[in-house]
């Protein structure tokens, strides 16, 4: 075990010479065991066969209370020391063991000895002393874990206030990437996987909801018991509760939401996600969850969207968008096959799950709405690419598929484009190396039969690639000039290559064209009142705006055209349309629409639009107006969304935050562009 090598196509960034064993102790997938130094645990010392949650909520204390059963089996001889993921939010009471003798009795019960060592600043780990019994090669034992856990970065407590009905406090989890920890006691890392199980006993009438494949109510009890059937990894275990009510919308579809978001989020999605399942399951083979549930969070849910098994977590917001929706939750239907039933080993290669599920969405979408409208969206998507590109630099690590962290980086901080649209251009790639779309779906089929509930890294995808494209490998693509495997996985930069994207032209077309007028000076002022932007898209129109941001700061003479062209039209449509148009407002100092930016921020309390907004308010002259809007809503703000717009406003040179400004005049100015990459654009969906 302590030799280190690279052998060929292996794309694990340690690689151990031993026999190759899986995450859970059976036989691995491909040729390497995985190291993943965001976990501070030694599961490859342990099998974890099964744990179960047995919890208590109190909305009162703000706090979950209760214990853990972890069900183990030692596969390495000698280990004394169980080593968990946990976080300095969550406290332990006690930890006891029982190890189980010949017929699966326990034979001895025993308290362990403990202790929690720091990791990082996203975590700590709990090193538990073994009893002698549970040492023998191959032994099961059981673990409990007596624990209470608060506020902790996996766990939103919302105050009634925060809520979308403001009626009756919410708690919701998040843990993608390796929030878990804070959450209970686990191995945190995404090549371990496991079955679970859960009692959750809540206040009168607060509904739960977990990622789990059946779940029973006990009324008597005022209790929730869950089951997952399938291993999943510690991060795709997520739970909500609150005043939630259900609403069929298909034979194996459901939306939970607060009752004054449930309508809305039945007309958008109607009977569409039964249609995208039966697409989804043509072209990959069959959804193996069971159902697929849609909860829709208020706006403090941190991400767009988050892809837990049988429940989709998506944030509200999103509504407003019809075409946003369509294509997040789209996307994480998808990952119901890439990253759910298989999944990426490390962190530092989410490319399997995101760059794949990103070209699944895509196919699907293909096959529903036509081959334009995913050239589109796909164009919109590059776009961004290019432009964080141009912010981080053609050198930038993280613009590698194969992430290298370093100790103590969180994984979470890292999510970005690249992730996605870098990851799904070399899938792309692959798919057009068969020559027939066809035949690579065929393949992703496989894979997903072949590796389904198992953690995977980019070796094992590429090894089975031309595996089952032996004329590939005789030809040897792996190592083809200037698009080598290895380049497309460890090489800085854009990727090598971008698919063919010229089907959407009638819709990316008039953008072209309506840019392009708006940058010629003087301005053709009759030709650009052909473009009737009413009869647009919001993928058209985001991309507009979007290009003309990348164009800011423009001329006064061309803002002020815009604001009398389209600044009433704009006000009218949907969020992901009006954040574009006010970050151009900001970005120009353009006063005269500063009162639409009030009314937003006054209106929207997602981190996904407050922050790139405020960010761009305190790059330039607007401090103080931005200062002057945060005490006027912090209120309504999420404590950890408040602590962030604090940072923005304390970093820059704006009045310090003791206590509330005076009135900003709204008068014209100048203003740099800011330089953020927005975080709708970084975090379309976990």
């Amino acid at each position: 075990m302590s030799d280190f090598q690279r052998p060929t196509l292996c794309c694990c960034r340690k690689v151990l010479t031993v026999p190759s064993k899986s995450c859970d102790g059976g036989p691995a997938p491909g040729h390497c065991q995985r190291v993943d130094i965001a976990s501070a645990s030694n599961f490859h010392s342990f099998k974890l066969r099964h744990f179960h949650l047995d919890l208590r909520l109190s909305f009162v204390d703000k706090e979950m209370t209760g214990w853990q059963v972890l069900e183990l089996v030692s596969v390495q001889p000698g280990i004394q020391t169980l080593v968990l993921d946990t976080h300095p939010s969550l406290l332990i009471h006690s930890i006891d063991c029982k190890v189980f003798g010949t017929g699966g009795a326990p034979d001895t019960s025993t308290s362990l000895t403990y202790r929690v060592d720091p990791f990082t600043d996203y975590g700590s780990s709990l090193n538990i002393c073994l009893p002698a019994a549970a040492l023998r090669p191959h032994q099961a034992f059981q673990i409990t874990v007596r624990y209470t856990t608060t506020d902790g970065p996996a766990i939103w407590w919302l105050d009634s206030e925060l809520t979308c009905g403001q009626t009756r406090p919410l708690v919701f989890t998040q843990g993608h990437s390796v929030c878990n920890r804070s959450f209970f006691p686990c191995f945190d890392t995404p090549a371990v996987k496991s079955t679970y199980s859960a009692t959750i006993r809540v206040p009168e009438g607060v509904t739960v909801l977990m990622s789990a494949t059946h779940s029973v109510f006990s009324q008597q009890e005022q209790a929730y018991q869950f089951s997952m059937e399938f291993p999943v990894p510690a991060y795709l275990v997520a739970l909500v509760a609150g005043d939630l009510q259900p609403a069929d919308i298909g034979p194996r579809s459901r939306v939970w939401a607060e009752p004054c978001v449930l309508s809305s989020a039945v007309n958008k999605l109607g009977g569409s996600v039964e249609r995208w399942l039966a697409v989804a399951e043509g072209l990959f083979g069959p959804y193996v969850w069971g159902r697929y549930d849609i909860v829709f969070l208020p706006p403090s849910f941190p991400i767009v969207a988050m892809e837990n098994p049988c429940l989709t977590f998506i944030i509200s917001s999103i509504l407003e968008s019809r075409e946003f929706l369509v294509i997040d939750v789209i996307h994480e239907i998808a990952h119901g096959w890439f990253g759910n039933a298989v999944t990426n080993a490390t962190w530092e290669e989410m490319w399997l799950s995101e760059g794949l599920a990103t070209y699944a969405q895509r196919r699907i979408t293909t096959e529903a709405y036509g081959a334009a409208f995913t050239c589109l969206e796909t164009v919109f998507r590059l776009d961004a690419l290019h432009r964080q590109m141009r912010l981080l630099g053609d050198n930038n690590p993280v613009s590698k598929l194969q992430v290298k962290f370093e100790p103590g980086v969180n994984p979470s901080s890292l999510m970005n484009l690249f992730t996605y649209e870098k990851g799904y251009c070399f899938v792309s790639y692959l798919s057009q190396l068969c020559g027939d779309t066809q035949r690579f779906d065929a393949f992703l089929r496989a894979y997903t039969e072949k590796f389904k509930f198992t953690s995977v890294v980019a070796h094992d995808l590429l090894e089975f690639f031309l595996g089952f494209f032996p004329e590939l490998k005789e030809s040897s693509v792996a190592q083809r000039e200037g698009l080598e495997f290895e380049r497309w996985l460890n090489g800085c930069g854009p990727p090598l290559s971008e698919p063919d994207l010229s089907a959407g032209s009638v819709l990316t077309g008039p953008v072209k064209q309506l840019c392009e007028l708006w940058s010629v000076d003087p301005l053709d002022l009759l030709t650009i009142a052909t473009f009737d932007l009413s009869t647009w898209s919001t993928f058209q129109i985001v991309l507009f705006l979007d290009r003309l941001l990348d164009r800011s700061p423009l001329p006064h003479e061309v803002m002020s055209r815009l604001s009398r062209c389209y600044s009433a039209l704009l006000d009218g449509m949907n969020a992901e349309v009006r954040i574009r148009w006010l970050q151009i407002v900001v970005r120009n100092g353009f006063y005269p629409d500063l009162s639409q930016v009030r009314s937003f921020l006054h209106t929207h309390t997602s981190r996904m639009y407050t922050v790139p907004l405020y960010e761009d308010l305190c790059s330039g002259v607007m401090k103080s107006f931005a200062v002057e809007v945060f005490y006027q809503t912090q209120g309504r703000l999420h404590p950890n969304l408040r602590r962030t717009l604090q940072q923005i406003l304390s970093q820059s040179s704006a009045p310090p935050l003791l206590a509330p400004p005076p009135p900003a005049p709204d008068r014209p100015a100048d203003a740099p562009p800011g330089s953020t990459i927005a975080l709708r654009d970084v975090n379309v969906s976990a």
